[in-house]
């Protein structure tokens, strides 16, 4: 995966705290650090987008639409 150098401004006090972090060796770098917190951040929104999604859904409705076909399904499959 390619990289891409990027600028970006932040408060003061997160620069600081971005610095301890880093002078207590947690990241190796500002750039680590901040490459960490945007790849969990885009990850918990994904997550979050598919909870979302998943409320939506009607659970009498997607266990009919599972089962729909499942009897058919049935008879085509070999007896042990």
């Amino acid at each position: 995966m390619g990289k891409e150098k990027i600028a970006i401004t932040l408060d003061e006090k997160y620069i600081g705290e971005l610095d301890r972090l880093v002078d207590k060796r947690v990241f190796q770098s500002r750039s680590q650090a901040i490459q960490e917190a945007v790849s969990e951040k885009l990850l918990r929104m994904k997550r979050t987008r598919l909870a979302e999604e998943c409320a939506k859904l009607e659970p009498t409705f997607e266990r009919e639409l599972a089962e729909d076909g499942f009897a058919e399904d049935m008879k085509e499959w070999p007896e042990y």
